[in-house]
Parts: structure tokens; C-alpha cells; sequence
């Protein structure tokens, strides 16, 4: 397993960029690659991101340089998300069975993590989202019914969605981590509109649950100054807390969010009037 780094970037340094830059500084690909673990180190709130698909025999986590300690989770904490077919994920001898939409938390100081599919026909595909700990909480297995859910937007804006907590105060202890799943409602195509930025956290997203040839716009950049990137299935955005995030899709898709940084308050956004967007 290799580690690139992604550098953190300033809103002034995107004016310059083409849409090649762009996307090589923003959009992460090629995340599940049949019975390896690929992961990318960014300098935003130190996040660790990246995909397990086991095929075959478990994948176990390795520390690297870039994570400067004896093993992984010595000062980290993970969320491991399945998107694929039933897994299980081991912690220090104890598994976990996994279900296509659950979430496990990974607590710092474990010690030894194994990936593993319980079909390789149909290999679970563990998106994955590592970030600074100070504290050891209870490592928690986090269903689709155990989310927390919240129905937001309505038909008439095409952004009716559901929206479920999963590692999130109300329903499991973590340092800084907060992640969740939002699914776009048939016949709806955005995500979040009027927009938002929250300068104090970073945020990522995991765009996946799409046919072959949807595409879903994604939105960033400074309100008065907006870029885009196309995204397919199984792709993952870095978004600064700087940037405004929005995005409409050509058909079905769902998205993993996570963040990190100074607070796990969910509401604490900035929005973004509509006028001021250019």
C-alpha cells in the first residue's frame, strides 16, 4: 500500500487552475481496486481518505510514513463505510459483520484491522476516513436503521432528500469525525441548495450509488468565484472549508459526507445567499 499527499490549498490559488489541475487537486479516483487498500494522505485537518476492497484473503491496515507512528490508529480514528457486498471488518480478534449502507467506528488505539468480503463474487468496498484522535471512545457498528434520519428539501426545488447520521454525537462518541450518507430522492437532482461553506471544518465526499454514465456537477470555490468538477460513481471530492459545496446529478445517486475540525455541531453552516453566487 503507497500513500500520495495531497497539499491543502488557498481560494487564491484555484483562480489559475484549468480543469485539469482542478481535478488533479480535488477529485480522488480509482478508490476500490479488487483486493487492495488505497488510500491518500491530505493536508486538510490531516484527513486520511481512501477505499478496502477485498477479493480474496483479508486486507489488514498498515501504518505508513506519512501517519508518523507504530501503527495506524496509535493517534487516529477511522470510519469505514460499506458500499459493496457483506463484509466483515476485524478489530484487534473481534468482527464486525458489515451490510451494504453500514458504518463502523474505529477507535483510536486499535491495534490490528482486517478487511474481508464474505463473498468475493461480491466484494465489500469499504470507503474509509481516517482523522487526528486524542481519546479513546467504544468502537461501534452503526446500521442503516440505527442512523439518525432526516427528510430535507421538497419536490418543487428538486432537492428532496434523505439524509442519515451515522458516526454523529446523537448516535456515537468520536473525537472529531462526523460521517453520513445522503440519498437524492428520484426525480430531485440537488444535493444542497441554497449553498453553504463552514470555514471551521473540512469536508469530503464520496459520490457513488450512480448508473455508468451519470455525472453529478459538483460546486465549489468561493461564492463569488464558483468552479466545478464532474464526478462519476465511486469518486471522492475534497472540500476545503473556504469553498462553497453543492451539486446536481443527470439521474440517482447518494453520497457519503465526513467531516473534521473544530466542533461536530451538524447546523453550524454559512450559507451562501443566492445572490452573491457568480
Amino acid at each position: 500500500m503507497s500513500m500520495p499527499v495531497r497539499e491543502a490549498i488557498g481560494p487564491n490559488e484555484i483562480h489559475r487552475f484549468d480543469t485539469a489541475e482542478l481535478r488533479d487537486r480535488f477529485l480522488f479516483t480509482g478508490l476500490f481496486s479488487p483486493g487492495e487498500i488505497t488510500l491518500t494522505y491530505c493536508h486538510l485537518d490531516r484527513t486520511i481518505i481512501g477505499g478496502a476492497m477485498p477479493a480474496g484473503s483479508a486486507l489488514k491496515l498498515e501504518t505508513e510514513k506519512q501517519v508518523g507512528t507504530s501503527s495506524f490508529l496509535e493517534r487516529r480514528e477511522m470510519g469505514a463505510f460499506n458500499i459493496g457486498g457483506p463484509g466483515v471488518i476485524s478489530l484487534d480478534g473481534t468482527d464486525y459483520d458489515l451490510g451494504s449502507s453500514d458504518c463502523l467506528y474505529i477507535p483510536m488505539g486499535t491495534s490490528e484491522v482486517r478487511f474481508s468480503s464474505k463473498e468475493p463474487q461480491n466484494p465489500a468496498k469499504y470507503y474509509l476516513v481516517s482523522v487526528p484522535a486524542h481519546a479513546r471512545h467504544e468502537a461501534r457498528l452503526i446500521t442503516i436503521d440505527d442512523a439518525n434520519r432526516l427528510d430535507l428539501g421538497s419536490q418543487v426545488d428538486s432537492n428532496k432528500r434523505i439524509l442519515r447520521q451515522y458516526i454523529h454525537p446523537d448516535i456515537c462518541e468520536s473525537c472529531q469525525l462526523v460521517l453520513g450518507m445522503t440519498i437524492i430522492e428520484e426525480g430531485n437532482v440537488w444535493n444542497t441548495m441554497p449553498c453553504h461553506r463552514h470555514d471551521r471544518r473540512s469536508e469530503f465526499y464520496l459520490y457513488f450509488d450512480m448508473a455508468a454514465e451519470t455525472r453529478v456537477f459538483h460546486f465549489m470555490g468561493e461564492p463569488e468565484h464558483t468552479r466545478h468538477l464532474v464526478v462519476e460513481t465511486e469518486q471522492a471530492i475534497m472540500s476545503p472549508g473556504w469553498s462553497i459545496h453543492c451539486g446536481a446529478g443527470t439521474g440517482r445517486y447518494a453520497f457519503i459526507w465526513s467531516m473534521a475540525g473544530d466542533n461536530q455541531d451538524f447546523t453550524d453552516m454559512d450559507m451562501v445567499a443566492m445572490e452573491t453566487l457568480r
